[in-house]
């Protein structure tokens, strides 16, 4: 039989360590624990009978009892066996962790291991890039190497469009003469202009 223990949220581990603590203590008909991920303020306890269920559950901290309706294993089973995705990660990828301790810090994967399940990131808001592993299912993508790569090449494409065009053979030949006029003006500027002035003055 499977029971449903309701338990403080947030607690949950620590209330699983208790009543695992106990059974195993007392020798009572009790077979399995479980937490599922992502379930808050319960925890799974299958046992032998009610009696062996609430004593394992009585009187503990952050425990606050049992409900009276039991559940099958077929309706608990999405929960306890999740369905493996294909696992859609990879290294340079900047992510958000969405587990504890580090629960929205933002991190650059630096290495991943599938057959684990974790992978190795650095944290982007610490001083000194330290490796943490992480649970793969405790980060989500939130920006990919990629793209990033694909913006800067689409900026340097809007740079080159805003930046002058070349200059063609004729209008090459127009600037020369403008230059060209430009520095017979000046030198005409700087030549004495000759007899305005007196000598003797």
């Amino acid at each position: 039989m499977i029971f449903v223990i309701k338990v403080t949220t947030n607690k949950e581990d620590r209330a699983l360590d208790l009543i695992s603590t106990k059974i195993y203590k007392k020798q009572l008909q009790a077979y399995s624990l479980a937490r599922p991920h992502g379930l808050r303020g319960y925890i799974f306890l299958e046992a032998e009978d009610r009696e062996s269920a609430e004593e394992a559950a009585y009187n503990l901290p952050y425990v606050k009892g049992i409900i009276g309706k039991t559940v099958t294993y077929d309706e608990i089973k999405n929960m306890l066996e999740p369905i493996l995705e294909e696992i859609n990660i990879e290294k340079g990828d900047i992510v958000e962790i969405i587990g504890e301790p580090f629960k929205k810090e933002k991190a650059k994967v630096m290495r991943i291991d599938k057959t684990k399940g974790e992978v190795v990131v650095t944290l982007l808001a610490a001083v000194v890039p330290i490796p943490v592993t992480v649970k793969l299912d405790n980060v989500k993508v939130i920006r990919r190497e990629k793209e990033g790569e694909e913006e800067s090449e689409k900026q340097e494409e809007i740079k080159g469009e805003l930046e002058p065009q070349e200059l063609t053979k004729d209008s090459n030949k127009e600037s020369v003469n403008i230059l060209g006029k430009a520095q017979e003006d000046k030198k005409n500027y700087d030549e004495p202009s000759g007899g305005l002035i007196p000598d003797e003055y």
